[in-house]
């Protein structure tokens, strides 16, 4: 099955504008079935969706596994901790067997960067890209987009600066190409051994120091220090990183306007983000995350060759 969004959903590098805020559109009605005493709707009926998940997850999984079922699909979960991969089945077989057995749909999360696309052109399945290596993770940038369109409106020439460790981030590259596309300005802010070498070419504002980008953003999305893919050296402790570069309340009180805060979780509390902010009036901490299933949401209805035009009627159980 293929809709508008194509077979897959890769990264959003790979997307139009026009293909972006379609996802959005289509996840704004659907948020309201998570409201419901019934959380369900008929859409996905007989619909079978494997979630793939070749590295440790929680948030992410829970939340495709959310929508799934509030779709009325049929789920079923492969950690690669218990499977056939850890007895070194390769990932094509492995994928193979699983459309043996008729599958619809496949959300892959998986250490290597290309990973999604590696499978997508290798089964007819409808391939999720749940986040690859430090490549992308579409439908968190997605989440995020619709977190800062539900609070500004249009996006364009809103500033957002991606505060933290881009060099490890998936998140950072979605939601560079995803900002960019909607014609907002980005910035990057972190120690420069934490960004990527090759950050200029991404057409964004470097800063060097947490108070020029505060000084600077009308939105800081601030990413997880992930200490599991560092070696040493990257930075010189997570004291120091909080002193030079965590963001504070008392940074965020000499800013010239108010600040909306982001953070794709999970959080380091005391490290990238202080509790007072990620706690504070102006997080939207909690709304990316009831965000995130109305897009997974969205983005399973789209593949799955369904009208964004009759998302309003999905929500009513048409």
């Amino acid at each position: 099955m293929s809709g508008l969004l194509g077979k897959d959903l890769l990264g959003l590098e790979y997307l139009t504008a026009e293909q972006i805020t379609q996802v959005l559109d289509t996840a704004v009605p659907l948020k309201e079935i998570s409201e419901r005493a019934i959380k369900k709707v008929p859409t996905l009926r007989g619909a079978t969706v494997v979630n793939l998940f070749f590295e440790a997850s929680t948030r992410t999984r829970i939340s495709f596994e959310f929508a799934e079922k509030r779709m009325s699909a049929d789920t079923v979960n492969v950690a690669s901790a218990g499977s056939s991969v850890s007895k070194g089945e390769t990932l094509v077989d492995t994928a193979r067997n699983l459309e043996a057995m008729r599958i619809d749909m496949v959300v892959i999360r998986h250490g290597s960067s290309g990973a999604a696309r590696f499978l997508a052109e290798r089964i007819e399945s409808n391939v999720i890209n749940a986040g690859d290596g430090t490549h992308e993770h579409p439908t968190q940038g997605l989440l995020d987009l619709l977190t800062l369109r539900d609070r500004f409106g249009d996006l364009r020439g809103k500033r957002v600066c991606i505060c933290g460790d881009v060099l490890h981030s998936r998140v950072a590259r979605s939601n560079i190409w995803g900002l960019t596309k909607l014609g907002a300005e980005v910035a990057v802010c972190g120690p420069r051994s934490l960004l990527p070498n090759a950050m200029e070419e991404f057409n964004v504002t470097i800063f060097d120091r947490i108070e020029q980008a505060i000084e600077w953003a009308d939105a800081l999305n601030i990413l997880r220090l992930q200490l599991e893919r560092m070696q040493a050296g990257h930075i010189p402790s997570l004291r120091e990183y909080n002193r030079v570069f965590g963001v504070t309340r008392e940074r965020l009180e000499r800013a010239p306007r108010d600040i909306l805060i982001l953070h794709p979780g999970p959080m380091n509390r005391g490290v990238e983000i202080d509790s007072d902010v990620a706690d504070g009036p102006h997080s939207v901490i909690l709304d990316q995350v009831t965000n995130g299933v109305a897009v997974r949401m969205a983005v399973l209805y789209l593949l799955a060759g369904h009208n964004p035009k009759l998302a309003a009627a999905a929500k009513g159980g048409a």
